[in-house]
């Protein structure tokens, strides 16, 4: 970060100025949100606590996870900046997308996001804060800038046995307290776990023990190399749910990187394909998933991909986000219709 003294200088001024000035209104659908409360909240964040005056006015998401939960709380008046857009913005939010301030199309810088003078800076995972991206979140609380970072990327800071779904839900809940808008968490919060109850209907209804159906989950496929879930990402909770096994949950990592042998020595029962085509990187669309594994000399002779027990979810839904909750229907119903539920 270049001339951090002038930045600093700057950001204290611009937050002295954001505190006397309204939010930016609107008149659409997606605004009509009731407005945070003004109140004292804090809140202790991956170990570090946090204490507000006021609701922020002016806070920066610094990946696509953090805007949308913001933007589900209704809280696009209070935003003063977004970054790290990796897919389409649903069409639900977009209308409130539209009135924020995009800071940086990838991942923000230091420079990038005090330009943007935040009161608050929230991110899905503790990696966006670092000397070389958005800053350490030491160096701004140093400036009074609070921070967050979703309690899924901080499990060892949370009550043992809280699945990542609760660690999910407890992020609306917190940050709906800073912004005085927790009638609307609370809704949200019942919704999804309704929709995760919804999902584990048919568990009950699937073989279980050695007899579970296995699943092996293709986020990416980068230089040829395939990208799947292992043990510590969300795709493993969403197969306990759904009465699956996750064939690497042997694998200590979000998203390993194997190989294409690994796969197959592994002979998952389905594959699950996360459909990144937004994205845009080669490899990143489902249908260049199936190519390759179809074309691949050993992965095309698995019964799963001979048989086309092949499910497509939106790849971002197999991070934590206030999406998941649709992979994971998208999951329950793919196993029904494969015939994994009797």
């Amino acid at each position: 970060m270049r001339h951090p003294a002038r930045l600093g200088i700057a950001l204290t001024i611009a937050l002295a100025t954001a505190a006397c000035s309204a939010p930016a209104g609107g008149g659409s659908k997606a605004d009509a949100k009731p407005a945070p409360t003004a109140q004292a909240s804090s809140l202790t964040s991956c170990g570090r606590q946090a204490t507000f005056a006021a609701p922020p006015k002016r806070a920066v998401a610094l990946d696509q996870t953090s805007t949308e939960t913001l933007l589900e709380l209704g809280l696009q008046d209070s935003m003063a900046g977004t970054a790290n857009l990796k897919t389409k913005i649903p069409a639900a939010y977009e209308a409130a997308y539209a009135k924020i301030p995009v800071i940086a199309p990838k991942i923000a810088t230091g420079e990038q996001l005090r330009a943007a003078t935040p009161d608050f800076v929230v991110g899905g995972s503790a990696d966006l804060f670092t000397k070389d991206r958005a800053g350490t979140r030491e160096e701004l609380e140093a400036l009074k800038v609070p921070t967050f970072v979703s309690a899924v990327d901080c499990p060892e800071r949370n009550p043992a046995g809280r699945t990542p779904f609760e660690l999910l839900f407890s992020d609306y809940e917190n940050l709906s307290k800073v912004f005085g808008a927790e009638e609307r968490a609370a809704k949200l919060a019942a919704d999804q776990r309704t929709a995760v109850a919804k999902a584990g209907e048919n568990a009950a209804k699937v073989p279980g023990g050695a007899d579970r159906p296995t699943v092996v989950y293709l986020y990416s496929v980068f230089n040829g190399m395939p990208y799947v879930a292992g043990k510590s990402g969300l795709p493993s909770e969403m197969s306990r749910i759904v009465g699956a096994k996750n064939a690497f949950d042997d694998v200590d990592e979000d998203w390993p990187e194997v190989s294409w042998e690994e796969v197959a020595k592994r002979d998952p029962d389905f594959i699950v394909i996360g459909d990144l085509s937004e994205r845009g990187r080669p490899g990143d669309s489902a249908a260049e998933k199936r190519a390759t594994m179809t074309g691949h000399p050993v992965v095309s002779k698995l019964a799963a991909v001979r048989d086309g027990r092949i499910l497509e979810v939106p790849g971002i839904e197999l991070d934590p986000s206030v999406r998941s909750v649709h992979a994971l229907g998208l999951l329950a119903a793919g196993m029904k219709d494969l015939g994994y539920v009797r």
